[in-house]
C-alpha cells in the first residue's frame, strides 16, 4: 500500500522531496507564494496544489497518511515581533490543526496517521513560554501542563493521549558532512495511530548521502565541500562567516571585543539563512591574504547549505529562471533536507503496513 503525504505551507517542497527519497508519495501541497509554487510544480508535476489554507476543507481534500506543516514563524522568531501564536502570520498554525481535525472527522479517525510540525526555536520562549504549551494542547485537545522547571526542554514527549507526541530541537549543521548552515528548528511528531512518535524522532538510523540528492528529480547532485567553497585548483580557502546581528549590535554599542567576535572563526558553521537577508562572509587564501574579499553566498551555495540538490530553486515550472531575490527568500524560509529526511525515514519504518 502506498504511503501518501500532504504538505501545508509547502514552500519549495522540502518535505515532499524528503518523503519521495524515503518511498513516500507526495499527493498534494498548499502554498500561496508564486515562486515556491512554480519551483515545486517543476519537481513534482503530478502533485496537486490546493491553494490558500484558510479556504481548504480538511474533510473534502484527499486524505493522506502523513500531513506536514511548517507554519509561519514570523511572530515566534527571536528576530520577529514576538506576538507569538496570536500574531497575524503565526496564528495560521490553528488552520492546520483545523484541517487535521476535519480530515480525521471525515475519515472515521483514520487519516492522517502522522502529523509533523516544524518551527523556529523561538516557539519555546514566545509569550512567556505559553505558546509551545498551546501547540501541544492543540494537538492533544487537552490542557498540557508546563514542566516543573518552567522551561521547555529541547526534546520531550506527551504520552497517554491521542495523538502520541514527541518533539526535538534539531540543528541542521550536525545532520550532514560536510556541515550545513546552522539552523535550529523544532520538529514535533504527532502519532494518531499508536505510540510511535519517539521511534520516529529519537531512533538512530542511517541517513541518505547528500551526493544522491538529485535522484529521480532529474537534477545534478551537490558535490564538494559546502563549508569551505573549494576552487578548481584544490586550495582550501579560509572563510569566516559573519554574525551580522551581533556585528550591528556591537557597532551600535561600541564594544570592540564583541565586534571582533562577530567575525566568527574559520571552523564556525555558516549562520542561519534568513528570508529577509543573506549573511556575508570573508574569503581568502593563506598564501594571499591581501587578495581576500567579502561576499555573499550565491543561490547555489545557499542550496548546498540547506542540503538541497544543485539548482533546486533555479527554474520554475515554465522553465523560466526564478529571480535571485525570490530564491534567497524561499531558501531562507525552507527546511534543511537531512532533518526532514530523517523524520520521513522514521515514518516509513513505522507505517510499514498503512491503511
Amino acid at each position: 500500500m502506498t504511503i501518501k503525504l500532504g504538505s501545508l505551507f509547502d514552500g519549495i517542497g522540502v518535505f515532499p522531496l524528503a518523503a519521495a527519497r524515503c518511498g513516500i508519495t507526495p499527493v498534494w501541497a498548499s502554498e500561496i507564494e508564486k515562486a515556491p509554487i512554480s519551483i515545486t510544480k517543476r519537481h513534482f508535476p503530478d502533485m496537486a496544489h490546493l491553494g490558500d489554507i484558510t479556504r481548504m476543507d480538511g474533510g473534502a481534500i484527499p486524505p493522506v497518511h502523513v500531513l506536514t506543516f511548517g507554519s509561519p514563524c514570523q511572530n515566534l522568531s527571536q528576530i520577529g515581533n514576538r506576538d507569538g501564536l496570536a500574531g497575524a502570520k503565526s496564528s495560521l498554525f490553528f488552520q492546520a490543526i483545523r484541517i487535521i481535525k476535519e480530515m480525521r472527522d471525515a475519515t472515521d479517525n483514520l487519516f492522517p496517521v502522522i502529523a509533523v510540525w516544524e518551527n523556529v526555536m523561538g516557539a519555546f520562549s514566545s509569550n512567556d513560554r505559553m505558546d509551545f504549551r498551546a501547540v501541544l494542547s492543540a494537538f492533544n485537545a487537552a490542557d498540557v501542563p508546563m514542566p516543573a522547571s518552567g522551561r521547555w526542554a529541547g526534546a520531550g514527549m506527551v504520552r497517554g493521549g491521542t495523538p502520541d507526541l514527541s518533539w526535538r530541537l534539531m540543528d541542521a549543521q550536525y545532520w550532514a558532512s560536510p556541515r550545513l548552515a546552522r539552523r535550529q528548528r523544532i520538529f514535533l511528531v504527532a502519532d494518531f495511530g499508536g505510540r510511535r512518535s519517539h521511534e520516529i524522532l529519537f531512533k538512530p538510523r542511517p541517513m541518505h548521502p547528500l551526493s544522491e540528492a538529485g535522484g529521480d528529480r532529474g537534477l545534478s547532485s551537490p558535490e564538494g565541500d559546502r563549508g569551505t567553497f573549494l576552487e578548481a585548483g584544490g586550495r582550501v580557502p579560509v572563510t569566516r562567516p559573519f554574525q551580522c546581528f551581533r556585528m550591528r549590535a556591537s557597532a551600535k554599542d561600541r564594544t570592540p571585543e564583541a565586534f571582533r567576535n562577530s567575525f566568527g572563526l574559520p571552523t564556525d558553521p555558516f549562520p542561519t539563512l534568513l528570508a529577509g537577508g543573506v549573511a556575508p562572509f570573508a574569503f581568502w587564501y593563506e598564501d594571499d591574504p591581501a587578495g581576500g574579499f567579502v561576499r555573499f553566498p550565491t543561490e547555489l551555495e545557499c542550496e548546498h547549505l540547506m542540503g538541497l540538490p544543485e539548482g533546486w530553486t533555479k527554474y520554475g515550472a515554465d522553465g523560466e529562471e526564478i529571480r535571485a531575490a525570490s530564491r534567497y527568500k524561499a531558501l531562507g524560509n525552507a527546511i534543511a533536507l537531512p532533518c526532514a529526511e530523517y523524520i520521513m525515514a522514521g515514518i516509513k519504518e513505522v507505517l510499514h503496513d498503512p491503511v
